[in-house]
C-alpha cells in the first residue's frame, strides 16, 4: 500500500500522527543510546573540554543539515512553505527565548527533548521539569503569558520570505551541502581526537540527524498528496509545542484532531523506553533535596516560555530550523550556546554538574 493509498484509507490526519509516531520512535531509540544532549556538548566546549557529547551533537547537526539540504537539490523536498521560512518571524523573540532557553536547560539539565528521553528511562527529575516546561509552554502559547511573549515578539520581527540565509548571502542550496560537510568534518575530526568514543555515539548522533530530514521528506509528501497544502503542514521535529499539545490532548475533551505533533512525543517516549530497557538502564531516579528540585523547576519554566518565544527548542530551532537555514533558528541557537555557556559558568564551575 503507497502513501496515497493510506491516506485514502484512514486520512492525512492519521496518517501524519502515524508517521510522527515512526519517526519519534527512531529519534528516541537513537538519542537514548547516543547520549544526544546539547546542554552537555556546551558544557564541554565551553570548559573546553571536548569530548563524546560535543561529538554526537556536530554530527546530529551536520546530519540535519546535510540530508535536508541534499532532498531539496534532489526535488523530493520543497520548505518554502515551512512555518521557519513562510511566516513572519521574530528576532527579538529568538535572541531572548533562545538566551532564556539556554539558560534554563542548564539549571534543569538538559533540554525539552533530553528530559523526554530521560523520563522514558525512570528519570523523575526529568519527567517533573517536563510537565512543568509543558505547562509553561501552553500558558506562554494562550495562556496567561501570552500577552508577555507577544509583546517582545514585536519589537524586531522579519517578514516571511526573508527569513532564508542562503538567498540573503546569495547562494543556493549546494552552498548549503557544503557548510554541512564542514561541520560534518569539524564532528570526526572531534571523534578521532578522542580516545573512547563508543560506535553509538558515531553512528547515533548521525542517525538522530537524519530523522530531522526524514520529518521534513514525510510531512513535505503527504501535504503533496492533499488538496490543500495547509492541510498538513511541511514541518519536522520539535518538542516544546509537541509536548503543551499532547497535555492539552489528555485534559481536554476527546475529539482533538491528530497531527505529526501527537504522534512524535508518544514515539519519543517510547522508543526511549525500549532503547533503554534493551541496554538494562532503567532506573528511577528523584530528587536529592528541595534546593535541586526548585533548580529543575526554574530552569523548566525558562525553557517552556523562552522555547514559544523563540519559536521552537533546542531541535525545533537549533537544528530542525537551522536546517533549513531559517535566519531566526540561526539566532536562536547562537543564544542558546552563549546563555548556556555563560549560566554554567556562573553556577556550576565550582563543581561538576551531575550528568543528564
Amino acid at each position: 500500500m503507497d502513501l496515497t493509498e493510506l491516506i485514502e484509507r484512514i486520512g492525512e490526519r492519521h496518517v501524519t500522527a502515524l508517521g510522527g509516531l515512526a519517526i519519534g520512535l527512531l529519534f528516541g531509540i537513537f538519542a537514548q543510546r547516543s547520549r544526544f544532549c546539547l546542554r552537555s556538548a556546551v558544557m564541554e566546549f565551553a570548559r573546553g573540554t571536548p569530548g563524546e557529547k560535543l561529538v554526537v551533537w556536530l554530527l546530529t547537526f551536520s546530519a540535519a543539515l546535510i540530508a535536508t539540504q541534499a532532498l531539496i537539490i534532489a526535488g523530493a523536498l520543497d520548505v518554502s512553505t515551512a512555518r521557519q521560512l513562510a511566516a513572519r518571524g521574530s528576532m527579538s523573540g529568538a535572541i531572548i527565548g533562545g538566551c532564556l532557553f539556554g539558560a534554563g536547560m542548564i539549571l534543569a539539565r538538559g533540554c525539552v527533548s533530553r528530559l523526554l528521553v530521560l523520563s522514558a528511562g525512570g528519570n523523575l527529575r526529568a519527567l517533573l521539569s517536563g510537565l512543568v516546561m509543558a505547562v509553561t509552554a501552553q500558558a506562554s502559547l494562550s495562556g496567561i503569558l501570552s500577552p508577555l511573549r507577544n509583546e517582545i515578539s514585536g519589537w524586531w520581527t522579519v517578514e516571511g520570505g526573508a527569513r532564508d540565509l542562503l538567498p540573503a548571502f546569495g547562494v543556493g542550496h549546494g552552498a548549503g551541502l557544503a557548510f554541512g560537510l564542514v561541520w560534518l568534518a569539524a564532528g570526526l575530526a572531534f571523534a578521532f581526537r578522542q580516545e573512547r568514543v563508543r560506535p553509538w555515539a558515531v553512528f547515533g548522533g548521525l542517525a538522530v540527524g537524519t530523522t530531522i530530514a526524514l520529518g521534513w521528506w514525510f510531512t513535505y509528501q503527504v501535504s503533496a498528496q492533499t488538496l490543500s497544502a495547509q492541510a498538513v503542514p511541511v514541518q519536522s521535529l520539535t518538542f516544546s509545542g509537541p509536548s503543551a499539545d499532547i497535555l492539552m490532548l489528555v485534559l481536554s475533551p476527546p475529539g482533538r484532531p491528530f497531527d505529526f505533533n501527537i504522534g512524535l512525543v508518544p514515539g519519543v517516549f517510547l522508543g526511549s523506553f525500549i532503547a533503554a530497557l534493551l541496554a538494562k538502564e532503567l532506573l528511577l531516579e528523584g530528587f536529592k533535596d528541595g534546593q535541586s528540585m526548585r533548580r529543575y523547576i526554574i530552569g523548566a519554566v525558562l525553557m517552556g516560555f523562552g522555547s514559544m518565544l523563540a519559536g521552537g527548542c533546542a531541535v525545533g530551532a537549533g537544528i530542525t530550523g537551522a536546517s533549513v537555514f531559517a535566519v531566526t533558528a540561526w539566532a536562536t541557537l547562537f543564544s542558546m550556546w552563549v546563555t548556556a555557556a555563560l549560566v554554567d559558568w556562573l553556577v556550576d564551575r565550582r563543581g561538576v554538574a551531575p550528568a543528564a
